[in-house]
């Protein structure tokens, strides 16, 4: 399974992606919503998990873009400070909403629950 991780967070997101590829997880790693999509239009990506609040491009506006151009890619939100709202709108929109700061194994597990 190829993931794309996607946080305005760069020390939180690249240490996710290595501490993942060093259990033969296959990630790449980006810090906005725009450059996410650039990867996403050279790379298959199956799985995206994506940071809710980002400058310019949010999650779930991100989410959205994705779903045009992969549409079976799968989704996992992140967020450090989600309203009601936003846990409302994750949860309906993706696989599952995990707050920060996130256990790997918890995320391995939805990892492994999404590529089902």
């Amino acid at each position: 399974m190829k993931i794309l991780l996607v946080d305005d967070e760069v020390e939180l997101v690249s240490a996710m992606a290595e501490r993942l590829s060093l259990r033969g997880m296959d990630a790449d790693w980006t810090d906005s919503g725009e450059k996410a999509l650039a990867m996403a239009k050279t790379c298959r990506y199956d799985l995206a998990v994506l940071d809710m609040k980002m400058p310019k491009l949010s999650g779930l506006e991100l989410k959205h873009k994705l779903t045009t151009l992969c549409p079976d890619m799968k989704f996992i939100f992140l967020s450090g400070h989600g309203s009601e709202s936003d846990f409302k709108a994750g949860c309906a929109e993706a696989t599952c909403y995990l707050i920060k700061p996130v256990r790997l194994e918890e995320l391995i597990a939805k990892i492994d629950e999404a590529g089902r």
